[in-house]
C-alpha cells in the first residue's frame, strides 16, 4: 500500500490542485496562537505537545481503527491524505519565474528585489545571490518532500505529520522558546533523511565532488542540515563556480534535474523494495 499512496501522491501533485486543498493550516494555526497566549514562554513543551503530539496520537487512533477492516483498505485514503498535508508548502518553481525573468535580463537590482519579496532571500552580491536560491531550491526539495516521504516510509504517516506540524511551528511560531524547542526537534528529523539524500545525490550526481565538498562531515551532528545541503548539492550537481546570465539559469536547471533523478531513484528504490518485500 505504501508504493500505491506515493504514486497517488506523485499523479495528484503533478495533475491536480488537491494538495492546495488538503493543505489548509487555518485551524492549526489558530491553535498555535491559543497555545500561544496560553503558555507564552513558559511551558514550550506542554504547547509543543498539545501543536504536534496530540494531532499524531489523533491520527493514531484513526489508524488503529480503520486497520482492521476491509483488510486495511479503508485507511488507503486516510495515509493519502496525510501525505499530501504532510508535503511542502507552495510551488517553488512558481514562485522563482520572476527572479528567472529578471536575472534572464541581466537585472541584478531586479533580481536582488524579486528575491526577498518571493523567496525572502537577499545577498551582498549576484553570485551570493544565486548561491542562496541554489541553496533554497535544495532545502525546500528536501523539507517538502524528501524528508516527509523518508519517514513515512520508515515509520508511516503519524512520523510523516509530525515533520510537517514541526515545521510549522518553526516557521510560524511567535514565541522564540516554542520555536527553539520545536528547532531542535527538527534538526534530529532532519539528521538521516538529509543524508539518505546526499547519499542519492552521489549515484545520480559527481560522487566525487560530493565527497569532497561534504562527506567528510555527513556523521557531524552539529552541521545543520540546511547548510549541509548547500555546500554539498551545487558540488553533486557538478555546477562548479557561480555564474551570470544564462548560465546562472542553467545552474538551476542543473540543480532541478538531479532532484528530479533523485526522486525517481527513490521511487524505483521504493518500487523495488515493495515487490521484494
Amino acid at each position: 500500500m505504501i508504493f500505491l499512496v506515493l504514486l497517488l501522491v506523485l499523479v495528484i501533485d503533478k495533475l491536480t490542485d488537491w494538495r492546495r486543498e488538503v493543505q489548509q493550516d487555518g485551524p492549526w494555526l489558530r491553535l498555535l496562537q491559543r497555545v500561544e497566549g496560553r503558555q507564552g514562554q513558559a511551558r514550550p513543551w506542554t504547547g509543543l505537545f498539545v501543536l504536534v503530539l496530540a494531532p499524531v496520537l489523533v491520527l493514531g487512533v484513526l489508524l488503529a481503527l480503520l486497520q482492521p477492516l476491509a483488510y486495511g483498505w479503508l485507511a488507503l485514503p486516510l495515509h493519502l491524505l496525510v501525505v499530501l498535508y504532510s508535503l511542502g508548502r507552495g510551488d517553488f518553481k512558481r514562485e522563482l519565474g520572476p527572479f528567472r525573468d529578471a536575472w534572464h535580463r541581466g537585472d541584478e537590482e531586479a533580481a536582488a528585489l524579486v528575491a526577498e519579496r518571493d523567496l525572502n532571500l537577499s545577498a551582498e552580491d549576484a553570485p551570493g545571490l544565486l548561491r542562496a536560491v541554489e541553496a533554497q531550491l535544495l532545502w525546500r526539495s528536501h523539507q517538502g518532500f524528501f524528508a516527509v516521504i523518508f519517514w513515512y516510509l520508515l515509520l508511516g504517516p503519524m512520523a510523516a505529520l509530525a515533520y510537517r506540524l514541526l515545521v510549522l511551528c518553526v516557521a510560524h511560531g511567535r514565541s522564540e522558546a516554542l520555536r527553539e524547542r520545536a528547532g531542535s526537534l527538527l534538526h534530529a528529523f532532519d539528521w538521516l533523511p538529509v543524508r539518505v539524500l546526499l547519499a542519492s545525490f552521489g549515484l545520480v550526481g559527481n560522487f566525487v565532488a560530493l565527497h569532497h565538498a561534504g562527506l567528510k562531515d555527513l556523521l557531524h551532528w552539529d552541521i545543520p542540515a540546511r547548510r549541509l545541503l548547500a555546500e554539498a548539492g551545487p558540488a553533486a550537481a557538478d555546477l562548479g563556480e557561480s555564474a551570470t546570465g544564462d548560465a546562472g539559469l542553467a545552474r538551476l536547471d542543473s540543480l532541478a534535474a538531479m532532484l528530479v533523478r533523485t526522486r525517481l531513484l527513490w521511487y524505483a528504490v521504493i518500487a523495488g523494495w515493495t515487490l521484494v518485500a
